[in-house]
């Protein structure tokens, strides 16, 4: 049969790149591999060839789903699943990412850049590194390229296709119709939670961070492979250094989506996901410290191998968790259930790179260098040392509570999650911060092997005094009001935010005393400052963060909804509900609901909540309009976007908690009323209402006509039965030959007005209806987050910091040097702070 209006060679060609990648990425892996052994380096031109032609393949796959996507080509399931006609260009792109097989390829993609940036900086020094690295990331690209080849053996399809037809997917009628293109009128689209800007850039960034794991990973098998079992630590250290800072940020980015995007009021909810990508980040730190130490002193170098394996052995884990289903319904992150092939193939993916690795380094453990005799406790090595062993163990903490449902499934066990899953992590991790914070702000002041006391507390003593005194006079005069668990906790909070502090100044005073302030020098003083001042933050928005709105102002009270991200059903309580154009009290505002407009995609809507100052001084002048959004969708259900007005000290974050959906129809008409004269009054269902005057050419809040115009305006005053006055002002203006009628809406009463007109006898004509449906309402949440940018603040300086550190363990030259870190410093610094 021949089906009409199908787009065939888009996806035949799409395919014949995809297969025609994973057998170039085999090619690659076996050049490299032979080219690894001493004697075999005419094997080293093929690897490279080969990896090139990858490397352009995957390129031309990309350009075919996105063309495929941007012009909805349904015949294709891909673009059916996850584009739309109403989506917008961007999300066009961004929802490539949305599926399983596309972000398998944007993996791909950043491990094909990365490798090709590798070859061409090792290929002009005639580098021993080469070959070995590139084994184990063309190796990669064989697995990833295996989840999208969608060829079947058998009965067995090995991976999924981005260029599966419809028709072939899914069961149905239309199918059988050669023009079953005609029925399918638009896409699924992307997931409503989704459709934010982060969701264009906060995947690619993370995937990069992610991917770029191999590097460090594949240097260390490379030194076992080599047998040059400490040389790879110093060309490895920039590409480190690089991943900590493109992983953190991409972590941080998904903390700024949540904040921005989600409803659960915060930026860390310790998700599974979440939690997934940051163990890597946290082995990845505590491997960057021992490499360092090992470049100074010799020492740390198996734990170099062991920690930058295992950062790359949980991001492959981290995979396995999000991908096969098996955390199920604990994260609103993961994929669904992949199908038991794609499951073994991720699986094996896993397996692959983890048991090989470290098999290699056990059995090469010995061969390794190390020294015997134990570092001193007045040398920095020994507590960078602490600290890392901190960091791995908190990684491991973190990865063990996480994988519980993994452990379920394998055991058959029902360990249940902790009641209150955040703080089952918090009461340990707030404990790291006490000691990382203290770590971070005193090793600096150690010298390599061995330190005087002397010399110690003489450097040490300024930052500590300060730090003391600062955290005194925020205890007096801005204390933390985190009592939620008790006043043990709210201690330790006190104490973790000294810490902070402590290191935040302390690294800040070492780049002053120490380094002179000779800033090539300073990226690691610079990163941990960035990385106090961001944990510092934390502790302050967090444990200040108030709940603003409240259900007590106006007494009404409606059921919460459930939040899609934590689970957990709001307190009623603290939610406001505002009537239409009445004004309620949010602290020390006034906020009034003052219309709802549709957005670009089906079922979205804005709100526009305008919150007006109390104090009568400000003149307006501190007033603002928030607009958060919802998708409403089948059922009541719904999907909350917030909006944040930002202040350097505080954010004020408001979402809707539950906005009415009411399609029924509105079958209430008009009745006339006929007044006599002004002073006149009529009754309605709810109370009375008086005409107060009738006002020619109105000028007032409402309206702005002109001597020159031709308006009538009623002036009317209603009184309810719960004694509460409002205001309403239809009108009636006469433009040539035309009448127009001004109606004016009062929605806490649920009444419409209409100024009809003037009988003969002078009398008014007034049109009232009172609507049947439901008052036009909406119920929002608001909170106020204290010092919250300098989260994203702190996070700007750390990732400047590493950058600074990758920068001048690369050895690029100054020019090079200023406009990277200029251009990414200024990237990240917008991303986190000006933009919204």
């Amino acid at each position: 049969m021949i089906f009409e209006g199908e787009h065939l060679f888009a996806g035949q060609l799409g395919h014949f790149f995809v297969i025609l990648s994973f057998v170039a990425s085999i090619v690659a892996a076996v050049s490299f591999f032979k080219a690894s052994n001493p004697g075999n380096i005419h094997w080293l031109k093929a690897g490279r060839i080969a990896f090139g032609v990858q490397v352009l393949s995957v390129i031309i796959i990309f350009s075919v789903v996105f063309y495929i996507c941007s012009n909805h080509y349904y015949e294709y399931m891909y673009a059916y699943k996850h584009a739309s006609k109403e989506l917008e260009y961007k999300y066009l792109l961004a929802c490539i990412w949305e599926g399983q097989e596309g972000s398998f390829l944007l993996w791909s993609i950043w491990h094909s850049i990365l490798g090709a940036i590798f070859i061409i900086y090792h290929r002009k020094k005639q580098s021993i590194w080469e070959a070995p690295v590139m084994t184990v990331v063309a190796l990669a690209q064989f697995f990833l390229f295996t989840m999208i080849l969608g060829i079947y053996f058998f009965d067995i399809r090995i991976g999924n296709s981005l260029f599966t037809l419809t028709r072939n997917e899914i069961n149905g009628p239309i199918f059988s119709e050669p023009n079953y293109l005609n029925f399918i009128r638009d896409g699924l689209g992307l997931n409503v939670l989704l459709r934010n800007y982060w969701m264009v850039i906060h995947p690619p960034v993370l995937f990069l961070g992610l991917a770029s794991t191999i590097i460090p990973f594949a240097f260390a098998y490379a030194g076992i492979r080599t047998k040059q079992f400490g040389d790879w630590v110093k060309p490895a250290l920039p590409w480190a250094l690089f991943s900590a800072c493109v992983l953190g940020v991409g972590i941080m980015m998904g903390g700024k989506w949540a904040y921005e995007s989600l409803s659960f009021g915060g930026y860390w909810a310790w998700d599974p996901v979440e939690n997934a990508s940051l163990v890597p980040w946290l082995i990845l730190i505590a491997g960057l410290h021992t490499m360092v130490i090992y470049k100074a002193t010799g020492h740390s170098l198996r734990a170099s191998y062991l920690f930058m394996i295992l950062s790359f052995v949980f991001v492959l884990y981290s995979t396995f968790l999000t991908r096969t289903g098996i955390l199920g319904d604990t994260s609103v992150h993961a994929f669904t259930e992949a199908g038991n092939a794609m499951n073994f193939l991720i699986g094996l993916f896993v397996a692959a790179f983890t048991l090989p690795s470290l098999f290699l380094l056990f059995r090469n453990f010995k061969k390794i260098p190390a020294f015997h005799t134990e570092e001193t406790t007045s040398s920095r090595e020994f507590w960078m040392f602490i600290g890392s062993i901190v960091f791995f163990l908190t990684a491991i903490f973190i990865i063990a509570k996480t994988s519980v449902p993994v452990y379920n499934k394998i055991t058959g066990s029902k360990i249940a999650p902790p009641e209150d899953v955040e703080f089952s992590y918090n009461k340990v991790v707030i404990m790291v911060a006490i000691i990382v914070g203290l770590l971070t702000a005193v090793s600096q002041y150690f010298k390599y092997k061995s330190t005087t006391g002397k010399y110690f507390f003489k450097k040490i003593a300024f930052p500590t005094i300060l730090a003391a005194l600062l955290i005194a006079i925020l205890s007096v005069f801005y204390p933390m009001e985190y009592y939620k668990h008790g006043i043990g906790f709210l201690g330790a909070i006190y104490v973790a935010l000294f810490a902070a502090l402590y290191a935040a100044i302390a690294n800040s005073w070492y780049i002053i005393s120490i380094l002179k302030g000779k800033m090539k020098h300073a990226g690691a003083s610079v990163a941990h400052a960035g990385f106090a001042l961001m944990l510092a933050g934390m502790l302050i928005s967090s444990s200040n963060k108030n709940v603003i709105s409240s259900s007590r102002v106006n007494g009404i009270t409606l059921p919460a909804s459930k939040d899609p991200m934590t689970k957990q059903t709001d307190d009623p309580q603290e939610n406001l509900t505002l009537i239409r154009d009445v004004p309620a009290g949010m602290a020390k505002y006034d906020v009034t609901y003052l219309k709802d407009s549709s957005g670009h995609e089906k079922g979205r809507k804005f709100y526009k909540l305008l919150f007006r100052e109390k104090d009568k001084t400000s003149k307006g002048k501190n007033d603002f309009v928030l607009e958060p959004d919802v998708y409403l969708m089948k059922d009541n259900n719904m999907s909350s976007n917030p909006d944040t007005k930002s202040y350097l000290s505080k954010d004020i974050f408001t979402y809707i908690s539950f906005a009415l959906n009411d399609k029924t129809e509105d079958t209430s008409s008009f009745r006339e009323v006929i007044l006599k004269n002004e002073k006149d009054t009529a009754f309605y269902k709810n109370g009375y209402f008086i005409l107060k005057n009738v006002v020619k050419n109105p000028s007032n809040g409402k309206y702005n006509f002109t001597a020159s115009d031709a308006v009538l305006a009623a002036d009317i005053l209603l009184v309810s039965k719960d004694s509460m006055r409002y205001k309403a002002m239809p009108a009636i203006q006469v433009v040539g030959d035309d009448v127009a009628q001004l109606d004016d809406t009062l929605y806490a009463q649920n009444m419409y007005f209409r100024f009809i007109g003037i009988t003969e006898d002078q009398k008014i004509r007034i049109g009232v209806k009172e609507s049947d449906r439901l008052i036009d309402f909406v119920t929002v949440k608001a909170y106020i987050f204290p010092y919250i940018n300098m989260v994203w603040l702190g996070l700007v300086i750390m990732a400047i910091g590493l950058l600074m550190s990758m920068i001048k363990r690369a050895g690029l030259s100054i020019g090079l040097s200023a406009t990277l870190l200029l251009l990414l410093s200024s990237g990240i610094f917008y991303m986190f702070l000006l933009a919204n």
